[in-house]
């Protein structure tokens, strides 16, 4: 007895489709996890690499690469940025951005002081001034967290005193607040134990790590196997009944 229904060339034809388009996605995932594993392993390397010149990195920086640099010039004391984003303390806290007047340049240089924690309140954390007079800053040169879905706006625009403060950091917006252009990336100062801030540094892949884009992998493996069981199920015989040959 033949246990097989012949299918319909459209239900083979959507059957691979599907399980093709599905097994790309989970290869494409697979893929993505690799590579920011790769970009993360790099990052922690940089942490230890020798200082490079700002000057031959500043406008142009390597992509997928953070040049550990060291660059001299002296702070807009009077501007500073609070990034309301607390992802190392329970009790909330804030990122501190500053802009930097890097010397002999027309660019403003935006330097990532570090995180610090809160205080139990819904009140920003007080924070040290920021020293006066020509310094020498070291630190990563890499990328800007990543701006998400802004509602009602530049929160920057509409806010009067300083500190300022904001849940993105676009440096678009911030540039225009400023009103001096900026460069490409932010500095993320080396780790000081002195230092009142947590510098714990690394790439903002919050919202998508490398294990979501494996267990998205898994996700579409599993919609290929349940693609063709589903084939089969519905192309499968069903054995007569005692009762049907009566």
């Amino acid at each position: 007895m033949n246990l097989w229904r012949r299918p319909r060339w459209w239900a083979v034809l959507l059957t691979v489709a599907g399980c093709l388009v599905f097994l790309r996605l989970g290869v494409w995932q697979l893929h993505r996890a690799d590579e920011k594993d790769e970009l993360l392993r790099r990052y922690a390397a940089s942490a230890q690499a020798s200082l490079s010149d700002f000057a031959a990195v500043a406008a142009t920086p390597p992509l997928d690469a953070y040049p550990r640099v060291r660059v001299q010039g002296h702070y807009l004391v009077d501007r500073v940025y609070l990034l309301d984003n607390p992802k190392h303390d329970q009790r909330g806290g804030v990122e501190v951005y500053a802009p930097f007047q890097v010397r002999d340049a027309s660019s403003l240089l935006l330097v990532d002081q570090g995180f610090l924690p809160g205080n139990g309140t819904d009140q920003a954390p007080q924070f040290p001034p920021l020293p006066s007079g020509e310094l020498t800053l070291q630190g990563l040169y890499q990328p800007a967290p990543g701006v998400g879905f802004e509602m009602g706006g530049n929160a920057l625009a509409a806010q009067t005193h300083w500190p300022k403060t904001t849940i993105f950091l676009d440096l678009k917006q911030v540039q225009q607040d400023l009103g001096q252009s900026l460069y490409p990336r932010v500095l993320a100062l080396d780790a000081d134990p002195a230092s009142i801030y947590v510098r714990e540094h690394t790439l903002d892949f919050s919202s998508m790590p490398p294990a979501r884009h494996r267990a998205y992998a898994f996700q579409w493996f599993t919609f290929a196997v349940v693609a063709v069981v589903m084939f089969i199920v519905l192309h499968r015989r069903r054995k007569p009944k005692p009762s049907d040959n009566a």
